[in-house]
């Protein structure tokens, strides 16, 4: 028999053993367990909805700001005369297609003049390019995001908000609805999807492809809210260097005069810095919790060593060496905390994957992810870690007891 099958056999008699020990003693143990289960439970949990916590806080950064990463870019003339938004367009998305950019969009504010059936209002108004609604992760409550198709019509396209859509009874967007927009001239737009509105937003807002929304108001636009500016979704290795080149690239193909500004527009590092020291807090609360349960679990070690001080001292007399004696000592502690861990591992499952809990935890999440292993694996080990340090010192005590003295106790 090799070393390593001999090594793996008294491993698994010492964890048998171990276990049948843990089971004789149950009473002692188990209330101390229960800390140690729950201490893992928390930690488990605290790992694993920090992680959906993360996704959402992602995806709320990338809704408002744009997803790792993305490039803002924007420009203006030093003397305060308008730029061509036609310019601007045919520069932006050359270079885009240059660098083989797939996302990029345009991304302007303006207002548009709506007629619904109870009356003429000013709508708020975003013109966008077809991929800025994979860009921001664009909900739908129902309908579809703009496409190319939408980009190639004749009379304009509009994602409206739920608002919006109410305020015109609510269609059903298969019927193709329809809107008035005053314009040069007015044009009759089809709505093609609509957002959901938080309960504090009560007013109807819209998205516009930015083509169509010139072609409606024409240089009012400009002139009002300024060129538009633009958006690239890029590998977060290459945003440095991307940001350092664009306004060269950019420069020729605007003239002089023009200023380009390239910066980097998402917030995704730092949501995810943020919730990384809450996640320390909460976890290091968790561990103070974990240390007690090991602290109790010391206690009752050490008391459940010393009523088996004859015992111990039997064994020594058949021959068991002080290290076999240190090491059956320890794996009970280890054992009895591994099963605590298990056991508060799978009610942290049960906790964390519960559909109350998800929803509570992940609003607004459209990638919800799993159950992270490395959340089970964190518990498990600290479970573990905590088994072998409570069992160190009742360990040393048991090898330190003599022979003579054990048969005498």
């Amino acid at each position: 028999m090799s070393w390593l099958s001999r090594t793996a056999t008294a491993v698994a008699a010492a964890g048998v053993e171990a276990w049948s020990e843990v089971r004789v003693h149950r009473g002692r143990v188990l209330l101390s367990l229960i800390g140690v289960g729950v201490a893992v439970s928390a930690l488990t949990v605290v790992v694993a909805a920090g992680g959906i916590a993360e996704q959402t806080l992602r995806e709320q950064s990338e809704r408002s700001s744009g997803r790792a990463a993305t490039l803002g870019v924007s420009a203006y003339t030093l003397d305060g005369s308008p730029i061509a938004a036609d310019a601007l367009d045919e520069a932006f998305f050359g270079a885009a297609e240059r660098y083989d950019i797939a996302y990029a969009s345009e991304h302007g504010y303006g207002q548009q003049e709506v007629r619904f059936p109870d009356g003429r209002e000013q709508v708020q108004m975003q013109t966008v390019s077809v991929p800025y609604g994979e860009m921001h992760r664009i909900e739908l409550l129902t309908g579809s995001w703009f496409t190319e198709a939408d980009a190639a019509r004749l009379a304009p396209a509009l994602v409206v908000n739920e608002r919006f859509w109410e305020r015109i009874g609510s269609p059903d967007l298969r019927t193709h609805p329809t809107i008035l927009l005053s314009g040069q001239p007015d044009a009759t737009a089809v709505i093609v999807g609509v957002t959901p509105s938080p309960t504090y937003d009560e007013f109807p807002s819209m998205f516009m492809l930015g083509a169509q929304a010139r072609a409606v108001q024409g240089d009012a636009l400009a002139e009002q809210y300024g060129p538009p500016q633009y958006e690239l979704w890029v590998p977060p290795d290459l945003s440095d260097a991307l940001t350092a080149r664009l306004p060269a690239d950019l420069a020729p193909s605007l003239g002089d005069g023009v200023q380009i500004d390239v910066y980097r527009s998402d917030f995704a590092e730092q949501s995810a810095e943020s919730l990384r020291q809450v996640q320390l807090i909460v976890g290091g609360i968790a561990l103070l919790v974990l240390a007690l349960g090991a602290l109790g679990l010391v206690n009752i070690a050490l008391v459940t060593v010393r009523s088996r001080i004859r015992e111990i001292g039997i064994r020594r007399t058949f021959g068991a060496t002080a290290a076999r004696v240190f090491f059956a000592v320890m794996m009970e502690s280890i054992v009895a905390t591994v099963v605590a861990g298990v056991v508060g591992v799978m009610l942290a499952v049960l906790v964390v994957k519960n559909p109350i809990t998800e929803d509570f935890i992940g609003q607004g999440v459209a990638d919800l992810p799993p159950f992270p292993v490395e959340a089970a694996l964190t518990g498990l080990i600290a479970a573990t870690v905590v088994g072998a340090l409570a069992g160190l010192i009742p360990a040393l005590v048991a090898v330190r007891v003599k022979v003579i003295d054990a048969i005498r106790y």
